[in-house]
């Protein structure tokens, strides 16, 4: 991974083009994709031919091999344009799973995976939640049983992002199930085999556009070829690429309180209450003061994260603190901004009041705040 400082022409360059892209192909078509709860298969490969999938990735796969850097911009972006739904799925596909591969797979998964994801004709997903495990994957009861050549995979998976549409997926499973985390591999599944199946699309309080899905796996064989990885190292796998998973989730918050700051700055700046702009009021003054500061904090905390990241020096502590600051700040922010606009913040004719439901999830998803606190602490107490 390069240590280099990022290029701001080269960053600059693939933030006009992203922009341009996202005013042109998403936002005029995103408030019909919220209302009816879907987001087309089809602008996955729109997105593919713009190059704007797995930027990062080489060169060789039909990738742009940009910075890192790039690649969370992209993801900052679409939420501070009130796209954290389909943020959210990009972050699974382009900043989760193609690094499992890059970094984990053998050259013929990578050589037979990254290019149709770059390419968007194959649209990716990780499940690791079950029903009854979310973040205590030790608790997961999805099996894949060895057979001759072939893995039997049984189980399900619940809370999945491009689980409906995904044409492959990550999945977590349990290949000795006395072993605890230990027991745990991974496997690169292909949904078109037989065996596999989804429930409804999960209805959720926001990201009403993001594709979320339950998963079925029955008596579904699997090649050897699938495993990614060793097996029983899958929790090993896991760790190792928390960091990148949850940095892709501050870069989401941080662009997205932007978002919700520049409305409603624009906002308090037109409203008029007894005879002067809302704006003109201290109360609203130094709530917006607060929520800039409590922005760039976490901001310069993102910055300093990515540096250590990209020199490999980023621990699971490092990223738990991040994750719990930036999302939790996020929370705060676009709740006080919503409350700036008064009744009009609680009608969806005013995208704040998306943003305020779109954010929730975010101290949820990649590890609850309570979860990282507690691997936070551990890290203090040395335990983890």
């Amino acid at each position: 991974m390069p240590n280099d400082p990022i290029n701001s022409e080269e960053l600059q360059m693939f933030r006009d083009m992203v922009l341009r892209f996202l005013e042109q192909e998403v936002l005029p078509h995103y408030d019909t994709w919220e209302k009816n709860h879907h987001t087309p298969r089809e602008i996955w490969n729109t997105l593919g031919n713009a190059g704007v999938l797995l930027v990062d990735m080489p060169e060789k796969y039909g990738a742009a091999e940009a910075s890192f850097d790039v690649c969370q911009m992209i993801q900052e972006e679409m939420c501070r344009l009130g796209l954290h739904g389909l943020a959210t799925g990009y972050n699974i596909h382009a900043n989760i799973v193609a690094p499992y591969i890059l970094n984990i797979g053998t050259e013929q998964q990578k050589d037979r995976w990254l290019p149709p994801m770059v390419s968007g004709d194959v649209l990716t997903a990780l499940a690791m939640t079950e029903p009854g495990a979310g973040s205590d994957v030790a608790g997961m009861r999805t099996s894949a049983v060895k057979d001759g050549d072939e893995y039997i995979l049984n189980g399900s998976k619940t809370f999945i992002t491009n689980g409906n549409m995904a044409d492959m997926i990550i999945v977590c499973a349990k290949t000795d199930t006395t072993a605890g985390a230990k027991g745990i591999s991974l496997f690169l599944v292909d949904t078109s085999l037989p065996g596999f199946s989804t429930g409804k699309p999960i209805e959720k309080i926001g990201q009403h556009s993001s594709d979320t899905a339950e998963l079925f796996f029955e008596s579904m064989r699997l090649p050897s070829d699938a495993l990614l990885g060793e097996e029983n190292r899958g929790f090993a796998y896991l760790m190792q690429e928390l960091p990148r998973e949850r940095l892709g989730c501050a870069a989401q918050a941080i662009g997205h309180a932007q978002g919700a700051l520049e409305l409603t700055v624009d906002y308090v700046s037109d409203r008029k209450a007894f005879g002067q702009s809302i704006g003109q009021f201290q109360n609203t003054r130094f709530k917006l003061a607060q929520c800039h500061t409590e922005l760039e904090l976490c901001r310069a905390m993102l910055e300093k994260h990515m540096v250590k990241y990209k020199q490999s020096a980023m621990t699971v502590t490092d990223a738990a603190m991040l994750k719990l600051a930036a999302t939790e700040m996020q929370l705060t922010m676009v709740n006080e901004c919503l409350q700036l606009f008064g009744g009009y913040g609680y009608t969806d004719e005013y995208p704040i009041s998306r943003f305020y439901r779109d954010a929730r999830v975010q101290t949820i998803y990649a590890g609850s705040s309570e979860i990282m606190k507690e691997v936070i602490a551990r890290g203090i107490l040395g335990r983890g």
